[in-house]
């Protein structure tokens, strides 16, 4: 006896569905490049098609390694569309990385964008983590590697029929390593349909003309890209982030969505032609990576007439979200959970705590990681079970939650400084130290005492043209700190450590210093 069954839609089998019934709307921008959707869903067909005619089966692994460009996101989606698990790569690593990862992953074939070439040059040949013929050049040729054109040829647009089920792995989403080792980050159909339909609460819809300003293959893009793509909008891709340029982009292309890190809100509002700019068509402003301080919070929301909307989360899959109604009250937070998770506390024993308290966030939800890739040790240290056997995950992050379920982020639990047996949250200095109208940024880090064992130190990036010295600056804060928070001086920097999403490593400073 047969009977109809309720299917399950992956976000890539949506966009095949858009391939079809919105054929003439536009899918991707990228410079001079406009396609639509009849055409795009071709492409990742082709792409499809290919890997399947090579060999790539239903649960391989396929990287990529490649920069912002529509070639980048047809192959990305192509590589989904085969049924093979994508492993996205950051162009930031190092050869050792790359290598690293790919035989973690258990990469069968690996797509190379020219720029990022000499990252896998070295790891060509029979001994190298790719076995021969896996190694596919986009926009260059060279021995050892399979041109794009060739590998794609004889092109097939029809839709290779893979089935996708929505426990099969997605992706294979590195760490930055911003606390050590990268770790593969095992994403399933059902988590990345979540994070899609997450996008509800952005206001995604098929009108949507979403500017994407940071690195594909970083996680916290994939938020408006898939929730954009899903719908059946239009994604607007920088091949490079240039507060300029994503000024006169958002004009010219009538951008809505919008999801930036908050440097780049920084260095936007900073830039001397804002106001000559019509950036009236955003309707969200979305802000990922780390938490946004008060003053930057209120000085979006007061030059940009769309709603801004404040995403607090990892790439293991749990968080929370400000939403603009909040915004005023809750300045400092960072909202509360999604509909449908969870955010608790605890202490160093694992013990929950009462909100108002300070320990460890943990969180729950339906976008959570299936676990951490060849890992099962690292993925069993970060669950925390409840009273129900309900499976938290531990996020290394110190914050509370206020009165009305609102959480604050204080710092990474690695990150916090112990000054004389006495815990001394960073982002309460940095929040002081950044309403200095010299200063542009600041990040505070613990380096080595005698006396107290850690102190702080604050680095700052002063504004272009500030006259204050690191001495005054000093001066100026310790004034305003409580004496256990005092810093032990100021440095001027011109730049600091960041992953793609623009997180200051902190870690590659404290090993600066303590080098020092």
């Amino acid at each position: 006896m047969t009977r109809f069954e309720t299917p399950r839609v992956s976000p890539v089998d949506a966009m095949g569905w858009h391939g079809t019934w919105l054929a003439d709307r536009e899918a991707v921008v990228c410079g001079d490049v406009r396609l639509t959707w009849a055409q795009f869903n071709a492409r990742i067909n082709t792409v499809a098609n290919a890997l399947r005619r090579r060999g790539i089966r239903q649960g391989d692994a396929v990287a990529v390694l490649m920069q912002n460009s529509v070639e980048m996101a047809t192959v990305l989606f192509g590589v989904l569309r085969a049924g093979a698990v994508l492993v996205p790569l950051s162009a930031m690593i190092t050869t050792e990385t790359v290598d690293m990862m790919l035989r973690d992953a258990g990469a069968r074939a690996v797509f190379v964008a020219a720029p990022l070439r000499q990252l896998v040059e070295p790891l060509l040949g029979s001994d190298g983590p790719i076995m021969p013929g896996g190694h596919i050049s986009v926009g260059f040729a060279g021995a050892g590697w399979r041109a794009y054109e060739a590998f794609l040829a004889p092109a097939d647009t029809a839709d290779p029929g893979t089935e996708l089920r929505m426990d099969d792995p997605f992706v294979i989403m590195y760490s930055s390593g911003t606390t050590g080792t990268p770790k593969g980050i095992v994403h399933t159909h059902y988590s990345r349909l979540m994070l899609a339909l997450r996008g509800n609460s952005f206001r995604f819809s098929n009108a949507s003309r979403t500017i994407l300003t940071t690195a594909m293959y970083n996680n916290g893009t994939w938020v408006p890209m898939l929730s954009t793509f899903y719908q059946g909008g239009t994604v607007v891709i920088m091949p490079q982030f240039d507060a300029g340029d994503f000024l006169a982009l958002v004009a010219r292309e009538r951008g809505t969505h919008v999801l930036m890190v908050p440097t780049q809100y920084i260095v936007t509002l900073a830039h001397p032609d804002f106001d000559t700019h019509d950036t009236s068509s955003l309707a969200v402003l979305i802000s990922v990576g780390s938490p946004l301080r008060a003053t930057t919070k209120a000085e979006i929301r007061r030059r940009f007439s769309a709603d801004l909307f404040e995403l607090y989360g990892l790439t293991e899959g749990v968080g929370t979200l400000l939403l603009p109604q909040d915004m005023e009250r809750k300045l400092g937070s960072v909202g509360r959970p999604y509909p449908g998770s969870d955010i608790r506390i605890i202490d160093d024993a694992g013990r929950e705590l009462p909100w108002g308290e300070t320990g460890e966030i943990i969180g729950y939800g339906s976008g959570m990681m299936r676990g951490y890739h060849n890992r099962p040790a690292q993925t069993a240290e970060v669950m925390w079970p409840d009273a129900h056997g309900r499976i938290y995950l531990k996020t290394g992050d110190i914050g509370r939650l206020d009165e009305d379920g609102f959480l604050y982020i204080l710092d990474r639990k690695k990150d916090m400084i112990i000054s004389g047996g006495i815990n001394i949250f960073a982002t309460d200095i940095e929040t002081v130290i950044a309403g200095h109208p010299a200063v542009l940024d600041v990040t505070v880090i613990g380096v080595p005492h005698a006396k107290w064992g850690e102190t702080p130190l604050a680095l700052v990036i002063p504004k272009p043209g500030a006259d204050a010295t690191p001495e005054a600056l000093a001066a100026w804060a310790n004034a305003r700190l409580g004496k256990y928070q005092r810093v032990s001086g100021v440095v001027f920097r011109e730049e600091f450590p960041r992953n793609a999403l623009g997180k200051v490593l902190k870690r590659e400073l404290r090993e600066q210093f303590a080098q020092a």
